[in-house]
């Protein structure tokens, strides 16, 4: 029970926690969502028709995926698709996450009285891994989270006025889960509507009749101003019959469909099951799993004398747990608008917790950090045979690297600084993994400005294992007409040599590609490699890492003149 957190460690961590955040902001290799390609798909589309609405998209049956917020989000910062980086379009995710973090140290701040445990609250709120994972990319998440989360803060901040007012706040919430629908779903009005309630009845004592006498009609304006806000969907589109065949039947009444035979056996068992959903909520807390776990151990021990707003905290938890229980497509990342109350209970419980947690997590973070010390040397002391270069760090990465197994070291020794070290070293890992891929966000990933500029305007085929992951290859080729090909097939040099006029190959590192007398090589870089057999990974463990970790791509000019769009389909589509 040590490790008092002072003002001067909430200040470092904080500047190490925003650094960490924008540390590698454009990098494709940043931890994410494959649904990131999509949604870029499908603001470049729409941008292209300088319309705000209807969305659109090449790729079938996704269109309408989401509300189209976010959407409108990435075309505004965007300049339209003009400024078209990943920097560009992620940074408002950034700024959303930030605003999150800021708004619960308000209000964590305001009821606990203190100001170091109001910025611990948002500091464990970024460490956890589901917050930088989801919290960055281009996705739907963090402005759900923000407008999701805003109102209950609202709550916690100002208390009786806030339970007590008869419109104001009503008002407020409403507008608030109205912008989080428009961001992701209609959907998030059940758990949050049912928490928003629990909410109240706490604050009546659990008193049934004043609970429906005072604060039901508050409910329902909440209620009815959030979904006509997001309504406004169906009258600006002009096309509503398709947001309602796509969004509402097929995005989310599809989601209770059962996976297997039987609703009841998905609901105990498989990867669908509650059990499973319950280990992916406390997963998104990543290296702080076990400090979460010790934290909800410590609520139910102290069940008796937790505080209102703990027991708030805890009910807002609760409702979308159990509502997210029903769906037949169980997944923690729909818990993730919870995570900042689980954030607020670590930091109200953090002087009193046990150390046991945070050692586990430093432990994980010394494994971590050993591990990319392991594979920087090993990939820098490969020479993958002269082909473009070496993969070289600069000494500053040594350097982070080292520093922080150090200091890792220092917190599993050290009983008074154990708590502080494990916070900032989850900053510390997210940095050090950022920097680990390095060399690939530099010349050695990337074709050079001559290879780019020769097929400028041109069609080129390239590999696909993700749908519209020619969205990533857009930002390697600006200016290239891109098609897709099956990913398994990027090996098979022959016959797209033989099918296309411009195609992207791959081959194992240490290897050259032989070429008809016709084609030409015109530019090659090095690029990761994704699901490896069991042989290759454990060659990898073995030390092989250069070997089958990645591969050398080439970009082909070759003698065919026939595109063969007119009978093949997009894979990336």
């Amino acid at each position: 029970m040590r490790g008092t957190f002072t003002f001067r460690s909430a200040i470092l961590i904080l500047l190490l926690g925003v650094f960490t955040y924008l540390y590698g902001l454009d990098s494709r290799f940043a931890p994410k969502n494959g649904d990131e390609y999509p949604y870029m798909h499908i603001v470049r589309m729409t941008a292209g028709t300088g319309s705000w609405l209807p969305l659109q998209s090449e790729m079938v049956g996704i269109k309408n995926t989401k509300p189209p917020l976010v959407f409108w989000e990435g075309i505004a910062s965007t300049h339209w698709g003009s400024d078209w980086t990943l920097a560009a379009l992620r940074w408002p995710s950034v700024f959303y996450t930030g605003l999150t973090a800021f708004f619960l140290f308000l209000a964590v701040r305001r009821f606990s009285g203190r100001t170091q445990t109001g910025l611990l609250a948002g500091l464990v709120w970024l460490s956890f891994f589901a917050t930088y994972r989801y919290g960055r990319p281009f996705l739907t998440d963090s402005p759900e989270v923000f407008w999701l989360s805003l109102p209950f803060m609202a709550l916690l901040y100002w208390g009786k006025a806030a339970f007590d007012s008869r419109f104001l706040f009503p008002v407020i919430a409403g507008i608030c889960f109205g912008v989080a629908l428009l961001a992701k779903s209609f959907a998030y009005i059940v758990p949050a509507s049912v928490a928003l309630i629990l909410y109240y009845w706490r604050w009546r004592e659990w008193s049934a009749s004043k609970l429906i006498i005072q604060d039901a009609y508050k409910v329902f304006l909440i209620v009815a101003l959030a979904l006509i806000i997001f309504a406004l969907w169906f009258v600006l589109d002009p096309f509503p019959e398709a947001v309602w065949r796509e969004f509402v039947l097929g995005e989310n009444a599809g989601k209770f469909d059962a996976r297997s035979n039987s609703y009841l056996l998905d609901l105990v068992r498989g990867g669908d099951s509650i059990w499973m959903l319950v280990l992916t909520t406390l997963a998104n807390a990543g290296l702080f799993l076990f400090v979460l776990i010790s934290t909800l151990i410590q609520c139910w021990r102290q069940r008796r004398f937790l505080s209102i707003e703990e027991m708030l905290l805890l009910l807002w938890i609760a409702a979308f747990f159990i509502i997210f229980s029903f769906p037949s497509q169980r997944s923690g990342r729909y818990l993730l608008p919870v995570m900042p109350a689980f954030a607020a209970l670590i930091a109200l419980h953090w002087d009193r917790l046990p150390l046991w947690g945070f050692r586990v997590a430093l432990v994980v973070q010394l494994i971590f950090l050993v591990s990319l010390l392991w594979v920087g040397a090993n990939l820098q002391a490969t020479h993958f045979s002269g082909e473009l270069g070496v993969w070289a760090y600069p000494h500053w990465h040594w350097i982070l690297i080292s520093a922080a197994i150090v200091l890792v070291l220092v917190g599993l020794f050290s009983k008074n600084k154990s708590k502080s070290i494990a916070l900032s070293a989850c900053f510390i890992c997210y940095c050090a993994l950022t920097s680990s891929l390095s060399p690939l966000e530099g010349s050695l990933g990337r074709y050079n400005a001559t290879s780019i500029q020769s097929v400028v305007g041109q069609e080129v085929w390239i590999p696909c294992d993700y749908r519209a992951k020619d969205e990533e290859y857009r930002l390697l080729l600006p200016g290239a007409q891109l098609h897709g090909y099956l990913a398994k097939d990027a090996g098979n040099i022959e016959g797209l040599t033989s099918a296309y006029p411009l195609v992207a190959v791959q081959m194992p590192m240490g290897t050259q590609p032989e070429l008809c007398e016709s084609c030409k090589i015109l530019g090659q870089r090095m690029e990761m490699r994704a699901r490896q057999s069991n042989a290759e990974i454990k060659a990898i463990l073995m030390g092989e890492i250069g070997k089958y970790l990645f591969v050398n791509e080439y970009l082909i000019s070759t003698p065919v003149t026939i595109s063969p769009l007119s009978t093949e389909k997009d894979a990336c589509r």
